[in-house]
């Protein structure tokens, strides 16, 4: 069978894929996708979307138990897990169908199979009918990432749960153990812990979130203990004795080891780039820790072959996937594209209370040579916040200052993950101090914290 010639072929359809084969083909370009299980990709199928479904569940739960605090009743509140799983995996499925859409509207070919690349320019994909042959000049690399495994912790779906069997639990547990407190893993202890899990974390860095700026860890820790959660850091669990319903968790901490007993452990010790398979030591595609070695225009070295997305490295994120599938699009097309800049994406946690942060924390900043100025801005402060029954919170600002720039911002509490994107632009748009204190936000809005915590940094804090 006569190979089929494409302008582009994109390997893998989540977030960065199929972005980048629309963007290519609203470009003119004659695109392929080829995926080997859903469109939309880990993030739509069994990451982002379903998750924020599933915590939007257990938020309601908590909201209802709250309702005597808004002057309103409510008797008998209970859930059913196996409900609240099926709304999770609906909304899943309908985004699925939406990317399906999109594809069909730009008129870009999708094929479902094992795509391998025998050689520069080639691709062979094996489908349930048979085998195709491709071609074309590009090729775009972006298979995403899976969840890893530690030797004796590998997830077993039974008592041991990878993110996908937490996605949709066999059972709802009663002792609950997540090893891992990076977004995956406090999300998911979030989850069961408001549905009434006995939830211990144990992380092995010194503080629960570690990617995030202590002082936000530091906080968030504090509301995680006061619903309930345990919480162990510079723990290690070094052994899982699964029982048929239990599994005896031996954690080192304090280099002592004690022996403590689960219903169910979930394991979120990171992820893995899916690099196996393709062809890519053989192409010459240099690979370091399972994810693809690009440039800062996601090139791999090989000419015409890119990497974007968890495979091409942190941050593993579907946003930057996806700005990174744009770039390359316009790569690839002849137009000026602009790289992404790791340190101006925000990174958000959707657990109770939530997390956001974009670019560097104070300590890094430090770290970095700057002379920094600090502002903070706690939610007890603002009338919106203690309006809406959530005023357990901080927005924390970090300046350059001798240039008044936004080196990061880091906030923790009710809708941080909305507002953040304030900041995001502002980092873009290289404000600084003046511009921010300058501009006038709405009242009453959780957004007006944003613009104390810059004045709080400056010295001229108004509501504090």
């Amino acid at each position: 069978m006569a190979a089929k010639n494409f302008d582009l072929i994109v390997i893998g359809a989540g977030p960065g894929g199929y972005v980048a084969a629309i963007r290519g083909a609203q470009l003119g370009l004659n695109v392929v996708v080829v995926e080997r299980e859903n469109l939309g990709g880990i993030c739509l199928n069994w990451g982002c979307i379903p998750t924020k479904a599933l915590l939007r569940s257990s938020e309601v739960f908590h909201l209802m138990h709250r309702a005597k605090e808004f002057g309103l009743s409510a008797d008998g509140i209970g859930y059913d897990l196996d409900a609240v799983v099926k709304r999770s995996r609906g909304v899943a499925k309908q985004m699925e169908g939406g990317v399906k859409h999109l594809l069909k509207k730009n008129k870009v070919t999708v094929i479902m199979g094992e795509a391998t690349i025998p050689a520069k320019g080639k691709v062979s994909v094996k489908t349930d009918a048979g085998t195709e042959e491709l071609t074309a000049k590009n090729i775009v690399l972006a298979t995403g990432a899976r969840a890893r495994n530690l030797p004796g912790l590998e997830a077993d779906g039974a008592r041991v749960w990878s993110y996908r069997h937490a996605l949709v639990p066999p059972h709802q547990p009663k002792k609950l153990l997540v090893i891992g407190s990076g977004a995956i893993g406090i999300e998911f202890a979030s989850f069961y812990n408001t549905l009434g899990a006995e939830t211990t974390v144990v992380e092995v860095m010194d503080r629960v979130l570690p990617v995030e700026d202590a002082e936000i860890s530091a906080f968030a820790k504090k509301q995680f203990v006061k619903q309930g959660m345990t919480i162990m850091e510079k723990a290690t669990v070094k052994q899982l004795d699964r029982g048929k319903d239990k599994v005896t968790a031996h954690i080192e901490t304090g280099g002592k080891v004690q022996k403590q007993d689960f219903d169910t452990v979930i394991s979120a010790v990171g992820i893995v780039g899916n690099v196996e398979g393709l062809g890519l030591d053989a192409l010459g595609v240099k690979i370091d820790r399972t994810h693809v070695v690009t440039d800062e225009y996601c090139r791999t070295g090989v000419d015409g072959v890119y990497a974007i997305g968890d495979i091409a490295g942190a941050p593993w994120l579907a946003h930057k996937a996806s700005h990174e599938g744009v770039m390359v699009a316009e790569l690839i097309a002849g137009k000026h594209a602009h790289p992404v800049k790791p340190e101006s994406i925000a990174g958000c946690t959707y657990c109770h209370p939530q997390v956001a942060s974009v670019g560097y924390t104070e300590a890094k900043a430090k770290e970095l040579g700057y002379d920094v100025k600090v502002g903070k801005f706690p939610f007890i402060g603002n009338g919106k916040a203690v309006a809406l029954g959530e005023p357990e919170g901080l927005v924390k600002t970090v300046f350059d200052a001798k240039t008044g720039e936004l080196l990061g911002a880091h906030m923790v509490g009710a809708e941080v993950t909305e507002l953040i994107q304030g900041y995001v632009i502002g980092r873009q748009l290289e404000t600084t101090e003046e511009d921010l204190m300058n501009t006038v936000f709405p009242h009453p809005t959780l957004s007006e914290m944003m613009h104390e915590s810059v004045l709080d940094a400056y010295g001229r804090v108004i509501h504090m």
